[in-house]
């Protein structure tokens, strides 16, 4: 009987996980290793070489098969359950070994595929933690040095895996001992672990993973993954560290290339941090399994990894694209959102076919974000229209307080708007160095941040524009400036200006930051600089023209423009807030059938459209309210 058994394919019991899409993949996929590493024991030169050993093999196939008909029809199961259906003859024909254990992983790779879960620990393993567990869980069975002659192995029957012998390790993943580790093995004292944490229990299968290596194999591997171009292309991520064993290794490189990286990286997975997944990596595996969620009937999980796919994995590119290809930019943004909302009311088979069109249009985003020679002057341009784009509209909020200041000779409150907008860039600073050097701000934090800035904002402007507009049709403006500016205009009246000189333009100012601090990476330091002072002194210069405008106003059409001027801010800031509110999964979203236009603040939404529709309803109700009560006011019956 072969010490390895399927716990979770073939035993009941408390180690058996809940019965979901997610869950059956991972059986087939330890069913599989179990045939790819133990085949070999049991069948040599097409002669069976233990019975129950092949038996087991048989079975393992067998059930491999036809757990895989029970999984959910999706594209390319057809294919699987034929890949099941060879490696099933190969064993019943007694195959040779090295052709089994190809089907096999072959297979097993395919599964994970078409079904995904998760191979790979969500941060990087401390080994250091891994020993220590090792030490308190393991060394009574299996030993100190991992070699099975621990202080119980004596009494054990079977005995306890020798872990160190090099032979049959070579043989097993990392991914594998995590399945080991977290179900156990039955029919041995191997008790699976599933009260230790996920991290836990990758620490110890990474500890595991480097008992079979000696030292000086560690210090080959180290000087082959400095010296080989070809070594860091072939174990490439964790991910792939995690699915390949040194056997499947030796087959991409030479034997003793294979088992030096192997020893290497297994004791040192940090040396590929600089090639993990991000971006829309990471979006991809998010989809993916948001579908699998969905069809293990777990909407609620479905509905977080969609979420996730965006702020995680498609946001922090979303800089880097738009200043390349913003039709594509804005198209996936659409496209990220309408699949939300399928995953939240749709079918399955609706959501898969939605995430395989996103699939090829987040593929030709990895093309457009590829590193080419235009870089420079994409990132000049990017970051003269971003900051264009982001500043006109703080722009316009602080022109139009500091000329209404201005018209009513209140000068000694200007300087509370000048220093709002002067902290709100000093906070935009602030916010720079945080995000650059401390901690990463996250998708959510960034989208409500722009959202409630935005939607409080809104509120302002609207009321401030309400009133604008009544003083513009009272008839009675000038004995309004003369007899009640001066007490109306208060401290508590002037830092009120000065929070919204700061909220209007720290809400631009931030955005602008985490766009500047994404594209900085590329290595466009000098472009990016030149585009931002541009930006800047194009800024300046329209702030001239609109203040030396404004001042030639007579003061009865200043305050009509500026109250119809903050008014459409105010519609443009409520969908602006809305669909910031909405990305970051704080409101649903029900997909419209109308283009999308930034500079209004129109998105492709009932919620966004419905806001903006009921802050301009409210702005020309008001209008229409001011312009009956001066005609009540002026008619001779008044």
């Amino acid at each position: 009987m072969a010490l390895l058994l399927a716990t979770c394919a073939l035993a009941g019991g408390p180690a058996v996980a809940a019965d979901t899409t997610e869950t059956k993949a991972k059986q087939i996929w330890q069913l599989l290793d179990y045939v790819a590493v133990d085949y070999g024991g049991a069948v040599a030169n097409g002669a069976v070489l233990k019975e129950s050993e092949y038996a087991e093999m048989q079975e393992f196939a067998a059930t491999a098969e036809r757990q895989l008909s029970e999984l959910p029809s999706q594209a390319g199961k057809e294919t699987l359950l034929q890949q099941a259906a060879e490696l099933r003859g190969a064993v019943a024909n007694k195959a040779d070994p090295a052709a089994v254990a190809r089907l096999a992983h072959a297979l097993s790779g395919a599964v994970q595929k078409t079904y995904p879960f998760p191979v790979v620990p969500a941060a990087m393993p401390d080994l250091a933690r891994g020993a220590q567990l090792f030490q308190a869980q393991c060394a009574a069975c299996h030993g100190p040095q991992g070699r099975g002659d621990g202080s119980l192995a004596a009494s054990l029957n079977p005995k306890p895996t020798a872990l160190a012998e090099h032979q049959r390790a070579r043989e097993r993943s990392l991914f594998a001992l995590h399945q080991i580790i977290s179900n156990g093995v039955q029919g041995t004292a191997m008790q699976g672990f599933g009260s230790l944490s996920d991290e836990d229990r990758w620490a110890l299968a990474f500890f595991v993973g480097t008992l079979p290596y000696a030292d000086s194999d560690k210090a080959e591997g180290a000087k082959l993954w400095q010296a080989n171009a070809q070594a860091k292309h072939t174990v490439a991520t964790l991910d792939v560290l995690t699915q390949t064993s040194e056997h499947v290794l030796a087959d991409r490189l030479d034997e003793q290339s294979a088992k030096a990286l192997t020893a290497y990286l297994r004791a040192n997975p940090s040396a590929l941090a600089a090639n993990q997944p991000k971006g829309t990596a990471i979006a991809k595996a998010q989809l993916a399994k948001s579908v699998v969620a969905l069809q293990g009937g777990d909407r609620a999980t479905a509905t977080k990894l969609a979420l996730s796919a965006y702020l995680d994995g498609f946001e922090p590119v979303e800089p880097a694209l738009a200043t390349r290809n913003r039709p594509l930019f804005e198209k996936i943004e659409a496209a990220m959102v309408s699949y939300r909302a399928l995953v939240a009311k749709g079918t399955p088979g609706d959501v898969q076919a939605a995430q395989q069109r996103l699939q090829t249009l987040l593929d030709e985003a990895d093309t457009v974000l590829a590193p080419s020679e235009n870089d420079s002057v994409a990132a000049f341009v990017g970051a003269l229209t971003i900051l264009l784009r982001e500043g006109l509209e703080a722009l316009l909020v602080v022109v139009a307080m500091l000329a209404f200041l201005k018209k009513a000779e209140r000068r000694d409150v200007v300087a509370y708007v000048h220093a709002g907008w002067v902290a709100a860039l000093a906070a935009g600073g602030v916010t720079w160095a945080v995000a650059t050097y401390l901690v990463g701000v996250s998708g959510a934090s960034r989208e409500l941040t722009e959202g409630f800035s935005s939607l409080f904002a809104a509120v302002v402007l609207l009321g401030v524009g309400m009133w604008m507009h009544q003083k513009s049709v009272a008839g009675r403006w000038q004995v309004y400036l003369k007899e009640k500016l001066s007490s109306a205009l208060s401290k508590r009246t002037a830092w009120f200006l000065f929070s919204l000189a700061f909220v209007a333009v720290y809400r631009e100012v931030f955005e602008t930051v985490l766009f500047f601090a994404a594209l900085w990476t590329e290595g466009n330091g000098w472009p990016l600089l030149a585009g931002l002072g541009a930006g800047m002194a194009l800024l300046a210069l329209l702030a001239a023209v609109l203040l030396r405008t404004s001042a030639r106003l007579p003061i009865g059409q200043f305050f009509a423009a500026s109250s119809l001027l903050v008014a459409v801010l105010a519609v443009i800031l409520a969908g602006k807030g809305i669909a910031g509110l909405q990305e970051a999964g704080l409101l649903h979203t029900s997909p419209i059938a109308i283009p999308r236009i930034d500079l209004l603040g129109i998105y492709p939404s009932w919620q966004t459209l419905s806001g903006q529709l009921a802050v301009l309803l409210l702005a020309l109700i008001a209008f229409a309210f001011n312009l009956r009560s001066t005609h009540r006011i002026s008619s001779p019956e008044g």
